[in-house]
């Protein structure tokens, strides 16, 4: 079959066409018909998928990540595992090992940090944070526990939906939660909905009503006022822009304090029920790190103030709590503020591991900034995530966490050694 018609059934709406889509471009790369970019050691840990929100489906992030260059891809949904086995199956028959993770928000309020803004731009004394290395026994225990945090966030998404119609019906648009969003997720396979799949919809309707181009950018600044910068503004006047509805949905996530409820603690238990979790199924427990904004390393993000002005206190309280592993993004902060995080890690003996959010397609797989040989700990890291999923699969006793590994390497540069020798061997080939 035609390697363009395989690559567009990657995202197909059903699972066993992405599937053998999947299975047959593997055969390809295997053949030597299909040649990927010659990477260098790249890793990524955090491609969101369709079971969150994502131009990919597992099978797509799998495959276009191996294509782009990584050596290893690993998944990374909000509140949800849905995606997880699609996600392995692919990855195993494209020739590239993966790891699998959630990312979900939980409470803190009865810590010291209540009411403090960390690394949630959207509500204080709430906190991201994601478990890494999901043993792959333990799909169901992690999916079971994120069943009533989907069902409380559902009803927080219906009302949020609400607040955007009464923005919106002043100018005839609107969005119904059933028929607009939910078809936009993966939902009835086990997805999460987030904000940015009601904003999509929103999106969506905008394109509806005033087409692609000018109409759209006068739209946003005059009739509902947002600030549009000079880039985004000669995307969203470009008709031909194949990323037009992900450019135009970037705008309108820029202030979601218009339409945005709190969640509650339905949604968001606290961070003991997580680290409970964790535990249960042997998984690594990690915060993300995200650092205050000053001027932009990237250029597109706002000065804001996160966690840096206590964020030795905050990393102690991680640690005393139970989380064992800190992940970042090296081509958000400034190289001062990942040396500062990166020693803090060290002191506290925390595992580093990286991870670039993708979610939208003008993001690159690739993260450049990684390639500094500063951060070279950060591939071996990611073989070491792979090599604890395998293990702990087979016997959740030899988790990265375990009390026996704990007793067996107390020291974390070896333990790290050991399970990245694992994964380097455990490569996922059919």
């Amino acid at each position: 079959m035609d390697r363009t018609v395989l690559e567009k059934e990657l995202n197909s709406p059903l699972r066993e066409v992405r599937m053998q889509a999947a299975k047959k471009l593997g055969e390809m790369i295997a053949s030597g018909e299909i040649v990927p970019e010659k990477g260098q050691n790249d890793v990524n840990n955090h491609i969101h998928t369709t079971y969150s929100f994502s131009p990919y489906s597992p099978s797509a992030a799998a495959y276009f990540g191996f294509m782009a260059g990584l050596s290893t891809v690993g998944i990374m949904d909000h509140d949800s595992v849905g995606g997880c086995e699609e996600f392995i199956s692919a990855a195993k028959n494209i020739g590239v090992a993966s790891t699998c993770g959630v990312e979900c928000r939980v409470s803190v309020k009865n810590s010291p940090f209540a009411g403090k803004k960390i690394n949630n731009p959207d509500q204080l004394s709430v906190i991201y944070c994601s478990l890494h290395g999901i043993p792959h026994t333990q799909f169901k225990t992690v999916a079971d526990y994120f069943a009533p945090v989907t069902a409380a966030r559902n009803e927080r998404n219906r009302k949020m939906t609400d607040n955007l119609n009464k923005i919106f019906s002043a100018f005839d648009i609107s969005v119904d939660f059933d028929n607009d969003i939910v078809p936009l997720s993966e939902f009835k396979n086990g997805g999460s909905i987030t904000e940015r799949h009601v904003l999509f919809a929103v999106s969506k309707k905008i394109i509806a009503k005033f087409g692609k181009g000018e109409k759209v950018v006068d739209f946003l600044k005059n009739s509902l006022n947002y600030n549009v910068s000079a880039k985004i503004e000669g995307y969203l006047s470009d008709p031909e822009n194949k990323c037009y509805e992900y450019d135009l949905l970037g705008v309108l996530k820029s202030d979601v304090t218009r339409f945005y409820i709190d969640a509650n603690e339905e949604e968001c238990p606290d961070v003991s029920k997580i680290i409970d979790l964790a535990a249960q199924t042997g998984s690594i427990m990690a915060y993300p790190y995200l650092g205050d904004i000053t001027n932009s390393v990237t250029g597109d993000k706002r000065a804001q103030k996160f966690e840096d002005d206590f964020l030795e206190d905050l990393i102690a309280w991680l640690k005393k709590i139970g989380f064992n592993a800190i992940t970042y993004m090296p081509s958000r902060n400034t190289i001062e503020q990942l040396r500062h995080l990166r020693s803090l890690c060290d002191k506290y003996g925390f595992f580093q591991i990286s991870g670039e959010d993708i979610n939208t397609p003008r993001q690159s797989f690739i993260c450049m900034a990684q390639r500094n040989p500063e951060f070279a700990n950060l591939q071996d890291a990611a073989w070491a995530l792979i090599g604890h999923e395998s293990a702990a699969t087979k016997n959740i006793e030899r988790s990265f966490v375990s009390e026996k590994t704990d007793l067996a390497l107390p020291y974390l540069n070896d333990r790290i050694a050991f399970y990245a020798a694992i994964g380097k061997n455990t490569v996922n080939r059919s």
